[in-house]
């Protein structure tokens, strides 16, 4: 689950690790974005897309999205543990981190300087230079598809971003969907430098295949199925998926396509 199309890399992950796994990615296009919302109206709209995602019976549910994790997931566990694990995405701060490194955590407003994140980068990132990047703007852009508002939007965090970073936090479901845009704005602004990127896809489809007892198994057959959810309303992928490799991948299996 995720406001948007930001669910698309967790989802694509879970597709390559496990091409068995029958898919529900539930999202809120008539709430989206979620970032601006208080946290409170934020929850809300969070418990509505994970109950139309535990009305399909799932054997867990991946809270896709770093600003619902920190505002809703007790809430979204209060409601459905023990009968549905809620795993929610946390920026890859603690695996980026290393003592004098020098870590860019690239977040929307909502999560840049929230208690949540500052806890973890205490936690985890001691020793470290850290430098918090608001991205306002980008996960809409990326939501919409739109080359032009991506390529301003990531110039415009890119410049506040310092240029002897060594390591890049993608602190939003969205921006793993365009990590080589974000790539090549840094690339001018390092001069070059090699830099290493942190995303949560990933790691946080194989700790839902961990809570159930299951194992990455990427050579299974691919007979999973897809299910989509707008707003608690069956329907298709948004076409903007398709600007995305993962929504490709996701669409592969047949997937009916929105305008």
């Amino acid at each position: 689950m995720d406001s948007g199309i930001g669910l698309l890399a967790a989802a694509a992950a879970m597709r390559r690790l496990r091409p068995d796994v029958d898919l529900v990615l539930s999202s809120d296009p008539v709430g989206m974005p979620w970032g601006p919302r208080t946290p409170a109206d934020l929850t809300g709209r969070a418990l509505g897309v994970a109950r139309a995602a535990a009305g399909h019976r799932p054997d867990a549910l991946i809270v896709a999205c770093n600003t619902a994790t920190v505002h809703a997931l007790p809430a979204l566990r209060a409601e459905l543990e023990p009968g549905i694990p809620v795993i929610g995405t946390v920026p890859a701060i603690k695996p980026a981190a290393s003592p004098g490194g020098r870590m860019a955590i690239w977040a929307t407003p909502a999560t840049t300087g929230s208690p949540y994140q500052r806890g973890l980068i205490r936690d985890f990132a001691t020793g470290a230079r850290v430098t918090e990047v608001p991205c306002p703007g980008l996960a809409d852009a990326v939501e919409a598809g739109d080359d032009t508002a991506i390529a301003a939007t990531v110039a415009a965090a890119a410049a506040l971003t310092p240029a002897d970073v060594t390591d890049v936090v993608l602190g939003c479901t969205h921006y793993e969907l365009v990590e080589a845009s974000v790539r090549a704005a840094l690339a001018e602004r390092t001069g070059g430098a090699e830099l290493r990127f942190h995303g949560s896809a990933e790691a946080v489809a194989v700790q839902a295949l961990r809570r159930l007892g299951a194992l990455p198994e990427p050579g299974l057959p691919r007979t999973g199925t897809l299910t989509v959810l707008l707003s608690g309303e069956e329907g298709a992928l948004p076409a903007a998926a398709l600007g995305y490799a993962e929504g490709r991948l996701l669409a592969g299996e047949g997937a009916a396509v929105g305008r």
